[in-house]
Formats: structure tokens, sequence, C-alpha cells
């Protein structure tokens, strides 16, 4: 019977971007909820919703980058976006058990993209804030894309901690998406900042006075997310095969 069931399933949550589908389910725990899984915990199932649409986001980012109409703008979006969801995904599963190999493994996925996504927020707010006209902007600019270089250093060490730790798994070579910002945020990087301490040395040698680059990062935007898992409702059981059941 359905009231002796150790817990009821409420909904689906649905989220389809592109080609794939990512279902989370929502569970409502009954008396023996001690007995679940710790996979089944409600803040686990947010967490997978969440990590659909974070990947959902990091596809569209991947589109947005390889389409040359495609702004500053909507990529730096995007790459905020990707940090909110991961940052949700993050907060979202306290209760994994750490000591158990995939548990621990999933742990450190999610710091992995949660920094990449740093990195790339980082990237596309240095670059538009490289285009303003004033010295502040510029030195802001600089400041962003060092942030960058730090993230993406930062998450290639959390993707070698997740390849490594058990159970193990293949690291590939990078590609796509993550293959252009490890080329491109390093080399941008460096090529701003060697531009600025250029200028300053012309600077200096017109006596002209000379600004130190603020270490402290400046604010990210802060987007709503533009994409969200729409609910759904099973459908009823059907009557032959609830028959078949019992028989």
């Amino acid at each position: 019977m359905e009231n002796d069931c150790d817990y009821q399933v409420l909904q689906v949550v649905v989220f389809v971007s592109g080609s794939r589908r990512v279902l989370a389910t929502s569970a409502r725990i009954g008396g023996r909820r001690r007995k679940l899984p710790v996979d089944l915990a409600e803040g686990n199932l947010k967490a997978l919703s969440l990590q659909g649409l974070g990947q959902g986001v990091d596809m569209q980012l991947g589109l947005a980058i390889e389409n040359p109409k495609a702004t500053l703008a909507v990529k730096r979006r995007l790459a905020c976006e990707m940090i909110k969801c991961w940052k949700h995904v993050k907060d979202s599963i306290p209760e994994l058990p750490l000591s158990d190999g995939w548990g621990r493994k999933h742990a450190l996925f999610v710091k992995w993209r949660y920094v990449e996504a740093k990195a790339v927020a980082y990237y596309f707010h240095g670059l538009i804030l490289d285009e303003g006209e004033t010295e502040k902007s510029q030195e802001t600019a600089i400041a962003a894309l060092q942030s960058s270089e730090e993230f993406i250093n930062e998450s290639k060490r959390a993707y070698e901690a997740f390849h490594t730790a058990p159970p193990t798994s293949r690291s590939p070579s990078a590609f796509g998406t993550t293959k252009y910002l490890l080329d491109m945020i390093p080399k941008d990087a460096k090529s701003k900042f060697q531009s600025y301490q250029d200028l300053n040395t012309q600077k200096g040698a017109l006596n002209i006075g000379v600004s130190k680059i603020t270490a402290t990062p400046p604010p990210l935007p802060d987007f709503p997310l533009a994409l969200n898992p729409e609910d759904y409702e099973l459908p009823h059981s059907d009557p032959l095969q609830k028959g078949a059941n019992h028989g």
C-alpha cells in the first residue's frame, strides 16, 4: 500500500538544455527516514537539480564563446549565473559523508566547477572593464584578469584532485570551452599587465604620476538565474499495471 511506503515521491524537477535532460526527484521522507540512503536527502536531491542547471548554463556559455556575434556582456552574465548555480550546489550537499569515496569525489567535482566558474566570470568581467577609457577602469580590469588567472590555476589543482581521488578517474586533455579559457586567461592577463607596466614606465620617464594596481578584485555583477527547473507531476498509476503487480 502507498501509505506503508518509506517515502512518497512528490515531484520530479525536469530541466531540458539542448539534447540533455536532467532529472532530480524531490522526496518527502516518512517515519523510516533514517533507513534511506544519504543520497536521497533533500539537500542532495536539490544539489542534483542545481548541478543540472549549472551544466546547462555551461553549455550555453560554450555556444556563446563559439558564436562571434555573442557579446562580452552575454558571456559574463552566463559565467556569473554559473557561479550562482555551483555555489548553491556547494551549499546543498553538506550531508554527503566525505569518508565515502563517491561523496568526497562529488564534493571535489563541485569545488572544481565552482572555482572554474569564478575564473570565467572574472575573465569576461575584466575584458568588459578594459573597454573603459579611464585609468581607474584599466586598473580594475587588470585586477579582474589577475583574479581570473589565480582562479584558473586553482581550478587546475581542483581538477587534478578530483581525478586522483578514489575511485580514480582518467584525466582527459582539456577541450572546448575549458581549453579556450586555459589558453586565453593567462595570455590576456599577462598581455594587459605588460601593457600597463609599459605605460607606467613611459609616465615615469615623463615625470607623470604613476598609479598602482589595487590587489582587491572588483565585485562581480549579480544576475538572477535565467533558467529554472520546471515542476513535473508524476502521472497517475495505470490500473492495469496495479493488477499485474498484485497478480
